[in-house]
């Protein structure tokens, strides 16, 4: 590997806003930003809007949308 190319890999804690979930993981991201987590040591925060926690489709709570009759025209055109 060559030197001086590749960004510094280090562990960021990342914090979901809208459901207050955090994990700590690795990544090349930085943040001005710091949090004490659990194990009493400081790692930069690096905020996003959606996580697992949050997602629709991780939760269970994804709907499936039919605009306009579309699966029902569907099924009418090729029952024959």
């Amino acid at each position: 590997m060559k030197a001086d190319i590749h960004p510094n890999y280090k562990e960021v804690v990342f914090q979901d806003l809208s459901s207050d979930f955090a994990f700590l993981t690795r990544s090349t991201l930085s943040s001005k930003e710091t949090v004490k987590w659990e194990d009493g040591k400081e790692y930069p925060l690096v905020k996003i809007d959606i996580s697992s926690a949050s997602h629709p489709f991780y939760t269970g709570k994804q709907k499936v949308m039919d605009t306009g009759g579309r699966v029902d025209r569907f099924r009418k055109r090729y029952a024959k």
